[in-house]
């Protein structure tokens, strides 16, 4: 995932043929039925595709260890992103790519999740609103792990900012920024 700098949010059958013609490896699934899944997973494996799944935004799965553990076993995911503990240690015990997800409000919604994330020690943690790009190099020096930066990033400038940041990689639905 190292080489990728942005990884699409994948929501519609629209934009899933759009990841799929695209050069991109690695895409995440959400918004989906879970009854989809499957089909979708078989066909980005089949275009020799890496699947991510946001664990909480498909609807039907429940999104705790039990859900992570079908999306392995069940699905051979590649990776899920959760701002659920339980499911990123599911993920680190499976060796597949768990991306702890956090949503920056205030200090305290930051310190909370640098806390869990210091516990967790994730190899990437995945951080919104984009606009808070400013603090990735304290999340990475209080995390020690790679850091994506997602939701609402809408245009080059913003995605420029956050790699000037250290952003490894940006998530994101917006199709038109796939194309950077």
């Amino acid at each position: 995932m190292d080489k990728q700098k942005i990884i699409p949010a994948i929501s519609n059958h629209k934009k899933f043929k759009l990841f799929l013609e695209s050069d991109l490896t690695y895409g995440i699934l959400m918004n989906f039925h879970l009854v989809q899944l499957e089909s979708l997973v078989e066909t980005m494996k089949n275009n020799h595709k890496k699947v991510l799944i946001h664990s909480e935004l498909i609807k039907g799965l429940s999104s705790d260890e039990y859900g992570a553990i079908y999306l392995i076993q069940s699905l051979n995911v590649d990776g899920i992103i959760s701002s659920k503990p339980k499911v990123i240690e599911v993920c680190k015990k499976r060796n597949i790519l768990g991306i702890y997800r956090f949503f920056i409000k205030d200090s305290i919604s930051l310190e909370q999740s640098i806390d869990i994330g210091s516990r967790l020690k994730p190899d990437y943690v995945e951080i919104l609103p984009g606009a808070c790009y400013g603090l990735i190099s304290y999340i990475k020096a209080h995390l020690h792990c790679n850091v994506l930066m997602g939701g609402l990033i809408e245009g080059e400038e913003q995605v420029k900012a956050c790699f000037d940041a250290g952003a490894l990689a940006i998530t994101t639905s917006n199709q038109d920024l796939w194309k950077l």
